[in-house]
C-alpha cells in the first residue's frame, strides 16, 4: 500500500490527473479553471500539465458550459464540468435535468453520457448567497443522474476517478469546508465502490447517518456521546443516488433507533427519503422515530449568521436524546 497525507482539495486535483493520464479523451471544462487552477485550486497546474485543449477556461455560462460537455460526450470525450459555486449551477439546470438525465434513455441505450458535473457545495466558509447551497435533492430526485458526495480525501481521490470512468452522468458533490481537511490516502486500493455507503465507526446504541461534511460533525458528535455512555454508530452515506441502504437498514437492526443529518433544508430532502425507507424497511426493529437534523426551511442567511443555521454536533445530540427518551 502507497499512503500519502494530503488536504481533500490536493487529493481531488490527484485524482484527476490520475484521471486524465490513464484517458486521453478526460478533459476538464469551467471558470476559472486553467491558468488560476480553480477558485479552491482544485485544478491547479493541470492545465499546465495537459495543455489548453483539456483544460479548458469557459466563458461564464454555465447552461453552454454543460451544454458543450453534451456534445464532447456525444463525440467520445468524457468531459469533467466544474461549477464554481453550487448556487451557479442553476443556470445549467435545464440541460442536466432535461437532457443530460435523459438522453441515453431516449436513444434507447444506444449512447452513453459519461460526463461529470463537480459541484463545490455546503457551508461553513463565511460566503455570501448563492455560495453555499445544498441543491442535492434537484438532481437526487432526477432519473437518469448518478449522484455522490465523498467525505474524505481518499474517497475524494478515488470516487472522482470512479464517477470519471462512469457510462452515466455524475453530479459530483464536493464539501467545499473539507477541502483543506487533511487525511490519508491510499493511492493502490480503493476504499469501497462509487455507491456504498460506509459505517466508519461502530455502536451499539444508535445510528448516526449523514453524507459529504455532516459526516465529520457526526464523528464529533459520537466522540462526545461515547463520554456519556453512549455508543453511536456512524455511517457515511456516499452516494445520493442510487443510495446503499443495506449498511443502513442492517445498522438500524441492531442499535434500533436512527438519526440523519445534513446541511440542506429538511422539507422534501434526500434525508426524508432515507427516513422513510428506513421506517418501511425496518419498522419492527425501531425502538423511536428516525430523527432529522437539518439546514432550516429558509434561504441560506448572510455570513454572520451561518453558524445558526448549519447542524452542528450540538444539534445532532439533542436527536440522539430525543430517540433515546423513547
Amino acid at each position: 500500500m502507497t499512503f500519502e497525507t494530503m488536504p481533500f482539495a490536493r487529493a481531488m486535483n490527484a485524482g484527476l490527473r490520475r484521471a486524465m493520464e490513464e484517458n486521453p479523451r478526460v478533459m476538464l471544462m469551467g471558470e476559472d479553471i486553467g491558468k488560476l487552477g480553480g477558485v479552491f485550486r482544485v485544478t491547479e497546474h493541470l492545465q499546465r500539465d495537459f495543455g489548453e485543449n483539456r483544460v479548458l477556461d469557459t466563458p461564464l455560462a454555465e447552461a453552454g458550459i454543460v451544454g458543450s460537455a453534451i456534445g464532447l460526450a456525444m463525440a467520445g470525450f468524457r468531459p469533467v464540468v466544474e461549477i464554481q459555486f453550487d448556487g451557479f449551477v442553476f443556470p445549467a439546470f435545464d440541460q442536466i435535468t432535461t437532457q443530460l438525465a435523459k438522453l441515453t434513455n431516449r436513444h434507447e441505450g444506444t449512447i452513453s453520457m459519461p460526463v461529470v458535473i463537480r459541484i463545490p457545495y455546503g457551508g461553513h466558509i463565511g460566503a455570501i448567497e448563492h455560495h453555499q447551497e445544498s441543491p442535492e435533492a434537484y438532481f437526487a430526485h432526477t432519473p437518469g443522474l448518478r449522484v455522490v458526495s465523498p467525505s474524505t480525501p481518499n474517497d475524494a481521490y478515488w470516487m472522482i476517478q470512479d464517477a470519471i470512468a462512469s457510462d452515466d452522468p455524475v453530479i459530483f458533490m464536493e464539501p467545499k469546508s473539507r477541502y483543506w481537511q487533511k487525511g490519508e490516502v491510499d493511492t493502490d486500493h480503493r476504499a469501497a465502490p462509487l455507491h456504498a455507503s460506509r459505517v466508519i465507526r461502530g455502536g451499539s446504541d444508535i445510528t448516526l447517518v449523514g453524507h459529504g461534511a455532516m459526516v465529520s460533525v457526526l464523528l464529533q458528535a459520537a466522540s462526545i456521546a461515547e463520554g456519556e455512555g453512549i455508543s453511536c454508530e456512524v455511517i457515511d452515506v456516499r452516494s445520493l443516488s442510487p443510495i446503499d441502504y443495506d449498511p443502513i437498514i442492517d445498522s438500524v437492526r441492531s442499535t434500533g433507533r436512527m438519526v440523519w443529518a445534513q446541511e440542506a433544508p429538511g422539507a422534501t430532502s434526500v434525508g426524508g427519503e432515507i427516513a422513510s425507507t428506513v421506517a418501511e424497511r425496518a419498522f419492527y426493529s425501531l425502538e423511536a422515530p428516525v430523527m432529522r437534523v437539518s439546514g432550516y426551511d429558509v434561504p441560506f442567511p448572510p455570513a454572520k449568521l451561518e453558524s445558526f443555521y448549519l447542524p452542528d454536533a450540538d444539534r445532532v445530540l439533542e436527536a440522539v436524546d430525543r430517540a433515546l427518551a423513547f
